[in-house]
């Protein structure tokens, strides 16, 4: 039972979400995105076949993409029991009674990598042999998974969206990241971690216009053991990123009304 000051964020959460949910179907207006393949009466035809990497090996997943559900932003552990430390759970629960009052959101600072997936703002992924890059609308920032056999780093400096390097595994895009900065969070509603988290992303693109992708936190200061969360994103067609500026003065009350 979320206390009632938390009851308030997330329907605040939400209520924002779903105006920016609504707003992205009309960024870069009724352009064509090519190579969308259309029912015979010109709409798009999202439950065709995904489309594949040049070489044919593997789906190709560049699009932009939206997330269908607002729920993983305001409770990333909905639908399962979070093996919390007796640590985590006290910044949890601290969080929530304080209505989430310091998370980096609130602030304008950027998200992390777990809440970008779950923000309903539009993402755009760009796959070459080399680099699958990501770019956020929010924050306009962008993400770099790479894929030319390097290791991921030893001891890495943290950083706010850390290092990540991908491989395939059959059609699954397999993501492992390290060196993610403990001032982010897990989500807007406070799941907490350490600079010692690491990340596992599974990115399947079912058909043409749906992508899952499961996500594996391990962190052994603040989990017993690690423990996964799978959200849904669909494919944005006719339709492009605009750019999205956060004012320090105007924080997420601001924007959704007291």
């Amino acid at each position: 039972m979320l206390a009632p000051g938390m009851r308030l964020k997330t329907l605040s959460a939400a209520a924002l979400w779903a105006a920016l949910s609504a707003s992205a179907s009309a960024q870069w207006i009724g352009y064509p995105t090519p190579g969308i393949p259309r029912t015979a009466d010109g709409k798009p035809n999202l439950n065709a076949p995904a489309p594949r990497s040049p070489d044919g090996r593997h789906p190709d997943l560049s699009g932009v993409w939206q997330t269908t559900s607002d729920k993983w932003l305001v409770n990333f552990g909905a639908d399962i029991d979070v093996p919390f430390t007796p640590r985590s759970r006290a910044i949890y629960q601290q969080r929530q009674a304080n209505n989430g009052k310091y998370r980096p959101s609130g602030r304008c600072i950027s998200h992390g990598v777990t809440d970008f997936h779950a923000l309903a703002t539009p993402t755009k992924y760009i796959q070459t042999p080399s680099v699958t890059v990501i770019l956020f609308e929010s924050y306009n920032h962008y993400r770099q998974i790479m894929t030319d056999g390097r290791p991921l780093p030893k001891d890495p400096e943290p950083a706010w969206l850390g290092y990540s390097v991908g491989r395939w595994e059959g059609d699954i895009f397999v993501v492992d990241s390290n060196g993610l900065s403990d001032k982010t969070w897990l989500d807007d509603g406070g799941h907490p971690h350490s600079d010692a988290l690491r990340l596992t992303e599974r990115f399947m693109r079912r058909d043409f216009g749906h992508m899952d992708i499961q996500i594996t936190i391990d962190d052994p200061q603040m989990y017993t053991k690690p423990w996964t969360v799978t959200m849904s994103k669909r494919l944005i067609v006719d339709d492009e990123l605009i750019e999205w500026m956060c004012e320090n003065e105007k924080d997420l009350i601001h924007m959704v009304g007291k």
